[in-house]
């Protein structure tokens, strides 16, 4: 997870995203967001009414040519590459989110390697979770973050994950995964993703199953939202000529 000020994720500078965070390490992180996310009680809010929001890198998929395309579906495509990635829509992204302002992230099919028509619309919200294998890569994008998580889980967990999560989500058999993960998905993890772990600022070993860490950050980021709460309705009372009552420390301090 990641997080942004005053820049994006983690504390951006109007009052919609407050702070972004981002977390890595595929299924892991995903994992983490999702117990984060039910924890606060995030899950049964209406969109427009969240105050934490979800974005995963995995939406960020860049558009591939023909040639791609045709590897991809010969599963001879590296989609564990930073270049593999939008990082420009990425970035637009993330200052839109800084901004307060209403984005519409694309919506990426694993099966046929294309962005699909529809799109998700994500309303600006305090905090936003912002999960990807290679979020810390690019530092153009690792500076947007105010506070970065690296969830630390061991290889047999994400390969058992992964194996699960690609035959039942995306159709794919046990051969061509291991295939692709003996070819790219290890070796770039190895390559471009552990070692990012330096730039973290909080590891998470276990991934979702520490939940002492887990606890942790959702208590942090539940005083994140209560001073979220306090600085709109603040701009409430500005906006309306409504400013609180002051005591009157003069009489209050003098003598009896």
């Amino acid at each position: 997870m990641g997080g942004a000020q005053t820049p994006p994720c983690v504390r951006g500078p109007h009052s919609a995203a407050d702070e972004a965070w981002q977390a890595t390490a595929r299924q892991s992180q995903s994992s983490v967001c999702s117990k984060i996310m039910e924890l606060l009680g995030q899950n049964e809010i209406d969109h427009h009414q969240r105050q934490v929001a979800i974005l995963s890198q995995d939406s960020f998929y860049r558009v591939l040519t023909t040639e791609q395309k045709a590897k991809a579906l010969k599963g001879q495509f590296n989609f564990d590459h930073p270049d593999a990635f939008d990082n420009d829509l990425i970035i637009a992204t993330l200052w839109d989110i800084k901004e307060g302002k209403t984005v519409h992230i694309p919506v990426y099919d694993f099966v046929t390697h294309s962005r699909k028509e529809e799109t998700v619309t994500v309303y600006p919200a305090d905090v936003v979770l912002f999960e990807g294998i290679l979020m810390f890569y690019a530092q153009d994008i690792r500076d947007l973050f105010q506070m970065k998580l690296f969830v630390d889980t061991d290889a047999d967990t994400r390969l058992s994950r992964r194996v699960l999560r690609d035959i039942s989500e995306r159709g794919r058999d046990l051969e061509s995964i291991l295939a692709q993960y003996i070819t790219f998905v290890k070796p770039a993890f190895e390559e471009f993703c552990l070692p990012t772990k330096k730039y973290a600022d909080v590891i998470i070993p276990r991934g979702a199953d520490n939940l002492v860490a887990i606890n942790l950050i959702v208590q942090h980021i539940q005083d994140i939202l209560t001073g979220g709460l306090t600085k709109r309705l603040n701009g409430w009372f500005k906006n309306y000529g409504m400013t609180k009552k002051q005591p009157n420390m003069e009489s209050s301090s003098r003598p009896h």
